[in-house]
């Protein structure tokens, strides 16, 4: 779809701090809660997304993200949404990438195998899924403008997620930083899918 003509806009959210996040450590499937911290972020994002007419709400299962959901709009009824799952760590999960390097020097959780783990384009077949799912609830919308698309999500999700909305490899999140609490948008520039925001703290 061309922006000039409407289309559908993806907004990003990664949820607020965790204990782990805050220490920097692999978190994918363990389920942790906000802390204090991350619950005033989540709290935070409300005046900026609460104005904003979503068609859909799509949030990833894990308590961290409906915690941010919830406590970002808490009148929201989203669908939940396996393929915004964080990525699965396998045997890196708890541990901080300084602590993995310890025991292997340039160890890089975007470019070696670990084992058990996802790899990066097995995450970008799932963010393509997720992508399709989203525009398709945006696009069932109907009507003239820009139809506006919730997703509450991870930090490696959502930048592979970003790559492959951009049309380029899932390794490319990488090189977009994304901190917790923050909104980020996708869209269109004419005919382009374009990054129209990324990495807002507010």
């Amino acid at each position: 779809m061309s922006a000039l003509n409407g289309g559908v806009r993806l907004w990003l959210v990664r949820h607020g701090e965790t204990e782990w996040s805050r220490a920097l450590r692999h978190t994918g499937r363990t389920d942790l809660p906000l802390t204090d911290h991350g619950r005033a972020q989540a709290t935070a994002l409300a005046p900026r997304l609460r104005e904003v007419p979503f068609v859909a709400i799509r949030c990833s299962p894990l308590l961290r993200a409906r915690q941010t959901l919830e406590l970002a709009l808490p009148e929201a009824a989203p669908t939940l949404d396996d393929h915004l799952q964080e990525r699965d760590y396998g045997v890196a999960e708890g541990r901080t990438t300084t602590e993995l390097r310890a025991e292997a020097p340039g160890w890089d959780s975007w470019t070696v195998a670990i084992d058990g783990a996802e790899t990066i384009d097995q995450v970008g077949a799932r963010a393509d899924r997720a992508i399709a799912q989203a525009v398709a609830a945006g696009e069932s919308a109907g009507g003239p403008g820009d139809h506006d698309v919730l997703l509450v999500s991870h930090g490696h999700l959502l930048r592979v997620l970003a790559a492959r909305w951009l049309g380029q490899p899932a390794v490319l999140g990488a090189q977009l930083a994304l901190a917790v609490g923050t909104v980020s948008v996708l869209g269109f520039e004419r005919e382009r899918r374009a990054l129209l925001r990324w990495n807002d703290a507010g």
